[in-house]
């Protein structure tokens, strides 16, 4: 951003691709899903991700003209957000805890493997963190509660993949 180079295989560069892809597989996971439940909850999730992807590509030095250039940065609102998400799927009986072996249906599978790229990103943004080039720290908050965020509702999808019920 602001054209400001890197190499591909800066830490920067790394993590934006990182959230970039999960951002993709958000959205098969979207597509794949046969609740509305799910599918409302994905779509804002990919919004957000818009948000900290732009706010990824911008050197820290550049971040105040970022803002005032009107662009949104990560805040802890964001990761409120999915709080109401998770507390509805752990109210119906679902943990964060435990293993689970992923593949009982194709739009469990979809959240599964969404998940695992965002733990991906997560640690890419941590990488970055370390390289001196995330002073947001809220960034990797986020992805670690959407990382839980998405494995809950891979083991919801897989309790309601029959019923097509979205009572979760």
């Amino acid at each position: 951003m602001y054209g400001r180079r890197v190499p591909k295989c800066h830490p920067r560069v790394e993590a934006c691709g990182a959230v970039d892809e999960l951002n993709a597989a958000l959205g098969l996971a979207r597509a794949a899903a046969k609740h509305d439940f799910v599918r409302k909850n994905l779509l804002p999730v990919q919004k957000d991700l818009v948000i900290l992807m732009g706010e990824l590509a911008v050197a820290p030095e550049d971040l105040p003209r970022y803002e005032k250039d009107g662009y949104k940065l990560v805040a802890a609102g964001m990761t409120r957000k999915l709080e109401k998400p998770i507390r509805r799927i752990e109210a119906a009986g679902a943990s964060a805890k435990g293993w689970a072996t992923p593949g009982a249906n194709a739009p469990s599978a979809a959240l599964d493997l969404a998940r695992c790229i965002c733990r991906r990103a997560e640690r890419r943004v941590c990488a970055l963190q370390e390289a001196g080039g995330l002073p947001n720290a809220q960034i990797i908050t986020y992805l670690n509660r959407l990382a839980d965020l998405l494995w809950l509702l891979a083991r919801w999808v897989e309790t309601n993949q029959s019923s097509g019920s979205d009572k979760g």
